[in-house]
């Protein structure tokens, strides 16, 4: 994704109503699914613990021709996931680092 235009930002609801802004950081394909990665955004005036700053993983599902974000089904299918992101995500740092 080109940083041309500068970040990409979407806001969500988890289950308890609580809105977070993420910042788009990357997409990828992992057993037939469509995945996406996001850093929380950063927000004036607003206090964040350690957990609340860590890549946040979200599953594209398609229902009723619009896409959809969730949370991967299961830990393993999150785990995986996340080491295919950190590896592309360390990998372009190498690249940039050469």
């Amino acid at each position: 994704m080109s940083e041309d235009f500068g970040p990409t930002f979407i806001t969500v609801t988890d289950e308890d109503g609580q809105e977070l802004v993420l910042e788009f950081v990357s997409a990828l394909e992992y057993n037939g699914a469509q995945y996406q990665a996001f850093f929380p955004a950063e927000t004036e005036g607003e206090e964040t613990s350690e957990e609340d700053t860590g890549l946040v993983i979200l599953k594209v599902i398609h229902e009723d021709g619009e896409d959809l974000l969730s949370t991967p089904d299961t830990e393993e299918e999150a785990e995986a996931v996340y080491e295919l992101f950190m590896e592309e995500l360390f990998s372009d740092e190498d690249e940039d680092g050469e």
